[in-house]
């Protein structure tokens, strides 16, 4: 079984877009796909757009799959207010006041984007499975939703939702869980796929091994959040990555062969969530894009059998990402 494993990263989650469309177009094509955080709503998205390929055509087209996810960003999430919208500060005053935080931003153009792009009866008669991860805050427990949960979508969401800064999501409107972004407990849900069986993986993460020793304005509420979220996300990714990477060896010793691929930046992504347009995102979707070809050009996938006729562009025009 072949899996696509998405991990978390917020806005980040434009460089994992690029890198989808370079493993596509290497020929990967996934039978089950993983997603948290940010990586849920690439999942969700690439998925619902494969089954009404799968409807229309009975066959499914990935490369040009990840091209429309790429279309899909290029064309929604351009500036701050794509995402969230700011709440007034008397609001939030009066609301922390009375126990009724809920977020320091608006999350409803967020939720109407997920909503208007995700069809949850095309998703439950998908041939491609996909899971989506998220936090329950009141037991801890990571909840693991496929589309089969009438609720799916807002699994999507909440998953997608960051910690303080935007709100928990109720499911169906039990007070008993509320659900925040998966990358709490796990960024990349390498286990997940494990355990159902995947035996070629495939994982791109949207964060570095290393964090670099970099100025941080410790001073501003959404600078300090941001900069205490990266800190955390890049030592939960890290052993995600390397708990997986053991299990890997370890059935290797003992005759099973599993394939793990993990193509993730070089270097930290720098993406300002309140300060971003356009040309930000295409720049991360370039590099993204030019990290996968470069990898897989270095190393392929092993789960694939070499091609001398590769979709991948060559050389000289590895500088685009259509």
């Amino acid at each position: 079984m072949k899996a696509l494993v998405l991990g978390g990263g917020s806005l980040k989650g434009a460089f994992q877009v690029g890198v989808i469309q370079a493993i596509l177009e290497k020929g990967f094509e996934p039978e089950m796909v993983y997603g948290v955080s940010v990586g849920s709503l690439n999942a969700s998205y690439m998925v619902n757009e494969a089954s009404k390929k799968s409807i229309e055509s009975k066959k499914i087209d990935w490369p040009t799959i990840s091209r429309q996810l790429i279309e899909f960003w290029v064309k929604n999430i351009t500036k701050p207010e794509d995402i969230a919208l700011m709440r007034s500060r008397f609001t939030l005053g009066v609301d922390t006041l009375m126990s009724r935080f809920d977020g320091l931003l608006d999350t409803t153009p967020l939720h109407n984007l997920v909503r208007n792009n995700i069809d949850p009866f095309i998703l439950r008669n998908s041939p491609i499975k996909i899971k989506v991860g998220a936090v329950d805050v009141i037991s801890g427990k990571m909840v693991y939703a496929s589309p089969q949960d009438e609720h799916f979508v807002e699994y999507v969401i909440a998953s997608s939702s960051l910690p303080t800064l935007m709100p928990a999501v109720t499911i169906a409107g039990q007070r008993k869980s509320a659900y925040l972004d998966g990358g709490m407990r796990v960024v990349a849900p390498l286990k997940a796929a494990l355990e159902d069986g995947a035996t070629e993986i495939v994982c791109v993460a949207c964060h570095a091994e290393h964090i670099y020793n970099e100025p941080v304005n410790y001073r501003n509420l959404f600078k300090l959040l941001d900069r205490v979220k990266d800190i955390n996300v890049n030592q939960i990714v890290n052993s995600d990555i390397a708990w997986a990477q053991a299990y890997v060896e370890k059935e290797g010793l003992k005759g099973r062969q599993l394939n793990l691929t993990v193509i993730r930046p070089h270097e930290p992504l720098h993406l300002d969530m309140l300060k971003f347009n356009s040309d930000d995102i295409v720049r991360l979707i370039v590099q993204g894009y030019q990290t996968g070809y470069e990898y897989l050009q270095a190393h392929g996938l092993p789960c694939l059998p070499p091609k001398t006729n590769s979709a991948v562009p060559t050389s000289e025009d590895s500088n685009g990402f259509e």
